[in-house]
């Protein structure tokens, strides 16, 4: 184990290959991400992240995972999660006519999140995954497709609760949590995969509005992800590799201690820092510098993954020449996202009580 292992990195098939391993053993990965295309079987995933903790105990395991349509694992067995839309629906359900009970939705909604937690959380830890990109923080403001109903609503103050709520589920099931995408990405149309959003709001309305969840949450958050998402009032660089962002305004500002983790460093609001075309190693030079502890490279393992291997060489030779200094702070961040309980088997957990009841909560 490396002073700080900051590169979470994806693999190309179903099981490691020679290559895989070769990497995932390299002190300065912290862990891997899995996709849809990692995915048979519960048995085959159970082998693979079995394999993958084989390699190094101490890899974070993690997936996308949140519900509607983003669920990487939808058949033999897992749950299909509602997007998180349906429990802010929900809130705003009160009952009709001479059965109206004011604030019952919103009650039943924050129990509904609670069980959506719990079981997104068990069934991922039954298999050997041991955390989710999950709540959506954003805001539906209606115009971003690429949030859109993976937003919980409109208003922070029910995003604040319904996350706390689903955050309470995935700690019950023994998994951390992760906020994104900070300060807001539900505001701006572009997709941030495909181009380079920029949401020309001041800081005052962004903070009032868009980001008022993170503070709110700063007891229940452990890990964060900010937007590829120019914010040129205040910086005019993207989210994640901004200091003003990450440093003054979520650390020292929102007093966040937990995780930091930059979004995937392929997508296109990723590749341009200052106006320029930067390659993997220097946006990954630039999120850590900038106050990320964890950069994500994903989609980069399939056919020979050059690229996979041009980062981790590349971060190696800038530490060996002084580019950057592993933080040991980061490290420890990096650690306290790994379950410190052992996972419920998959068929104990069809029949405990509290799963089956979470099920019967979900909208």
């Amino acid at each position: 184990m490396t002073e700080h292992a900051p590169l979470i990195i994806d693999i190309a098939g179903t099981e490691l290959t020679a290559t895989d391993r070769r990497r995932l053993v390299h002190p300065l990965v912290g862990g891997i991400i899995l996709f849809a295309r990692n995915w048979v079987d519960r048995a085959q995933l159970l082998q693979l992240t079995s394999s993958i903790k084989a390699v190094r105990d101490d890899l974070l395991i993690c997936v996308d995972h949140e519900g509607g349509r983003v669920q990487r694992f939808r058949t033999d067995g897992f749950t299909h999660l509602p997007p998180m839309r349906a429990l802010g629906e929900m809130w705003m359900d009160d009952g009709k006519g001479s059965k109206a009970v004011p604030g019952s939705g919103a009650l039943r909604a924050t129990n509904a999140a609670t069980a959506a937690g719990y079981v997104l959380g068990s069934e991922l830890r039954a298999c050997g995954v041991d955390f989710s990109f999950t709540p959506v923080l954003d805001l539906d403001w209606g115009e971003s497709g690429v949030i859109g109903d993976r937003a919980f609503h409109r208003d922070p103050r029910v995003v604040a609760l319904l996350a706390k709520s689903l955050m309470h589920g995935l700690l019950q099931a023994g998994m951390a949590n992760c906020g994104k995408h900070f300060p807001g990405h539900g505001f701006v149309k572009a997709d941030s995969h495909t181009e380079v959003p920029v949401d020309k709001r001041s800081l005052k309305a962004i903070l009032a509005d868009d980001a008022a969840p993170y503070p709110w949450l700063s007891t229940t958050l452990t890990s964060v992800m900010p937007a590829h998402v120019i914010y040129p009032k205040v910086d005019s660089r993207p989210a994640g590799f901004s200091q003003r962002w990450l440093q003054e305004i979520l650390r020292r500002q929102m007093r966040f201690d937990g995780a930091i983790f930059s979004d995937d460093l392929s997508m296109e609001g990723a590749r341009r820092i200052d106006g320029q075309v930067v390659s993997y190693t220097d946006a990954a030079l630039a999120a850590l510098e900038a106050g990320c502890d964890l950069v994500l490279l994903c989609n980069q393992s399939l056919g020979e993954g050059q690229a996979v291997d041009e980062l981790i060489e590349g971060l190696a030779a800038a530490l060996a020449k002084g580019r950057w200094q592993p933080n040991v702070d980061s490290e420890s961040r990096r650690l306290a996202l790994l379950p410190e309980t052992l996972p419920q088997a998959w068929d104990e957990l069809m029949y405990q009580p509290a799963y089956l009841q979470a099920l019967d909560l979900l909208p």
